[in-house]
């Protein structure tokens, strides 16, 4: 068997992720020299340049282009394989810092709780809430975060996915809307005024795609980017904004009546299925699954709940 030095998988991840050899170095901690002459090796070895210059910069050459998918996934396996496993956790000591990126739906409905339930346990951890702009699995394989929450987006192999709990969009109106009288149609529905929310101009959603099955469409005249700005401004006029049930409030206690009404939705629509995802050399981490844990545990009951409520 040829013997094949482990190290420069690694160094081959670095490159077809940075597309330089200095990128490459600064990420490996090496002087731009040594970056050099592994690129060197790795020609040698995968028969291939790999990297060539394009003008002041360099770019990925085909076969290069075609194992960039592939590599950070093999070499998460190894380190996995090779690397020895600490199975010990104590919980009470642990210190360590969780990045967990998620939009700001579920962040707002399981945050608090999933807060207080990582402080009884474990007092040290600390979560960190990351934006969430769009479902780029880069960040899970490059360990810019720890755990991705929401809607799966492509399909990428080598991520572990577990889902959480099916949730289902609402219509919400201010307090008194004209829409809210008499019967709801999906035509009254489309033929209203819509505030959007989306990070993406021209997005169609699921919710357009119930709505052309039935040859309606609905008139987006404000875009803004989350559930939350959508909310108030729904609250503040006569546009229909539109967000996942778990936004939604359970009760109306208080001495005010509430500013907003949330309705289900006149015609069929698919469930927003939720769940967490991560990267494979997370996956037995002993922290890393007790975390999974926990959010599942912080999950289910709303997810029967929800479930109970629609009768699935």
């Amino acid at each position: 068997m040829t013997s094949t030095d482990l190290n420069l998988l690694r160094a081959l991840d670095a490159l077809l992720a940075e597309a330089s050899v200095a990128g490459a170095a600064r990420r490996l901690g090496l002087s731009a020299s040594a970056m050099s002459r592994t690129l060197a090796r790795l020609r040698e070895t995968t028969g291939d340049p790999l990297l060539v210059r394009a003008g002041r910069s360099m770019v990925l050459t085909p076969h290069a282009a075609a194992l960039r998918e592939r590599v950070p996934h093999v070499a998460g396996e190894v380190d996995a394989i090779l690397g020895r496993a600490d199975i010990s956790l104590d919980l009470a000591t642990l210190e360590r810092t969780f990045t967990i990126r998620a939009n700001d739906a579920f962040v707002a409905a399981y945050a608090a709780g999933l807060h207080a339930a990582v402080r009884r346990e474990a007092p040290g951890i600390r979560l960190r809430f990351a934006p969430k702009p769009d479902k780029n699995p880069q960040p899970l394989r490059e360990a810019a975060i720890d755990l991705e929450i929401g809607v799966l987006g492509e399909s990428v192999p080598e991520l572990k996915v577990q889902t959480l709990f099916r949730d289902h969009y609402v219509g919400a109106v201010r307090t008194g809307h004209p829409l809210m009288e008499g019967v709801l149609t999906p035509e009254r529905y489309a033929a209203a005024d819509h505030v959007l929310s989306s990070r993406r101009s021209g997005h169609v959603g699921p919710i357009d795609a119930a709505l052309a099955a039935l040859g309606l469409e609905r008139r987006c005249t404000l875009t803004v980017p989350s559930f939350f700005t959508a909310l108030a401004i729904a609250a503040e006029s006569d546009l229909v904004a539109l967000v996942t049930h778990s936004l939604a409030p359970t009760g109306t206690a208080g001495p005010n009546p509430p500013a907003l009404q949330f309705f289900e939705l006149p015609f069929p629509t698919d469930p927003v299925v939720i769940s967490q995802i991560w990267h494979p050399r997370l996956d037995n981490d002993p922290a890393h699954r007790w975390l999974r844990s926990l959010i599942r545990a912080c999950c289910r009951p709303r997810d029967e709940l929800e479930a109970g409520g629609r009768g699935s």
